[in-house]
């Protein structure tokens, strides 16, 4: 087959396709033709290196795929061939303390699909049977190897770790990123009031029409100065903050008294510095959230199917052009999903 790998850590020259050994199947395993899959920032982390991430190069990326059941292993069953199944990225050792008590994102051993091991951009992928989930007639394979892993991620975010409820007030840094977007639309749909930054006027329109209730374009800077002025210096009730860097601060103060701040991600910086007097003062809190559970994944992916939430694609491409895929990323100009297709049908 042919697979997408990263053969070494740097820039976009690392990212190579070509032929790739077909992965065996294991008891617990299955293996689908890849119809589809979805670039996430976590893929250009991985290329570039990440502190403590010693990888086995050549090394396949992607988390996200979506795509059709060719086999299965002794063991599987809850999947058949030619079944429709999209892969859910986070896995768990399912044996520890916080795996039996039904939180796997907190297991001890908990690594995810592309990042620790290998990936799924490839023609054929093989994954155990717990890290798949089906994927209803009808929804296009684009939508289905490109929502789970940004909407898992938003949805424990703001439903689980925030508790976000409805008339309270949510700030999402960054909406019409991967995470960004997906969160928009859940605290939309969780009945908050939605105010949202972006870094232009279309992805500001994105923003609106995806249930934001105020925009700001972050490029102006005084995020937090923004949010004090449209909520009468009250501030928010909840900061979505995927980013870190010089936005933390922000994000800190922007908080109404007893506010959460709740974040997945450091992408612009992982040490920023923290106004203690203020979170004590304030009885702020920060919450660390990662992936999903189980059910939390039906749950959120339930209303992607159904139509309710809408991952945003800026792009479908072969494979074969992922270095360019990769550089979409990077460069920001525009916003929405890159979606990887096999440049062969198997």
């Amino acid at each position: 087959m042919h697979a997408v790998t990263i053969t070494g850590h740097g820039g976009t020259e690392y990212v190579e396709y070509g032929e790739y050994p077909v992965p065996e199947v294991g008891p617990t395993d299955v293996r689908f033709a890849v119809k589809a899959g979805a670039l996430n920032h976590l893929d250009v982390w991985v290329r570039r290196g990440l502190p403590g991430l010693d990888l086995e190069l050549p090394h396949v990326p992607g988390s996200d795929a979506a795509g059709v059941v060719e086999a299965v292993g002794e063991e599987v069953t809850r999947f058949a061939v030619g079944d429709r199944v999209a892969v859910s990225a986070g896995v768990a050792c399912g044996t520890c303390e916080f795996c039996r008590d039904g939180d796997a994102p907190l297991c001890v051993d908990f690594h995810i699909i592309g990042e620790h091991v290998r990936g799924v951009h490839a023609e054929e992928a093989v994954v155990p049977e717990d890290n798949l989930i089906p994927v209803p007639d009808g929804v296009e394979w684009a939508v289905a190897g490109s929502a789970t892993l940004v909407f898992q991620t938003a949805w424990r975010m703001l439903i689980e770790r925030a508790e976000v409820r409805p008339g309270e007030s949510v700030l999402v840094l960054g909406a019409s990123g991967g995470v960004g977007h997906a969160a928009l639309q859940i605290a939309a749909h969780a009945g908050a009031e939605v105010f949202a930054t972006a870094s232009s006027a279309k992805k500001l329109d994105y923003a609106r029409e995806h249930g934001a209730d105020h925009v700001f374009d972050y490029e102006t800077g005084g995020v937090a100065d923004w949010v004090r002025e449209e909520t009468d210096g009250r501030g928010v009730d909840v900061v979505v903050d995927h980013v870190g860097g010089e936005t933390w601060d922000e994000s800190v103060r922007a908080l109404a008294k007893g506010g959460r701040l709740v974040t997945c991600g450091a992408t612009a910086g992982r040490r920023p510095e923290t106004d203690v007097p203020r979170v004590f003062w304030n009885s702020l809190s920060i919450l660390g959230s990662t992936m999903a559970t189980p059910g939390q994944v039906d749950d959120v992916m339930a209303l992607v199917w159904d139509g309710t939430f809408e991952p945003a694609i800026r792009e479908v491409l072969p494979m074969s052009e992922s270095a360019r895929a990769h550089r979409l990323l990077e460069e920001r100009e525009g916003f929405g999903k890159v979606v990887l297709r096999p440049d062969r049908e198997l």
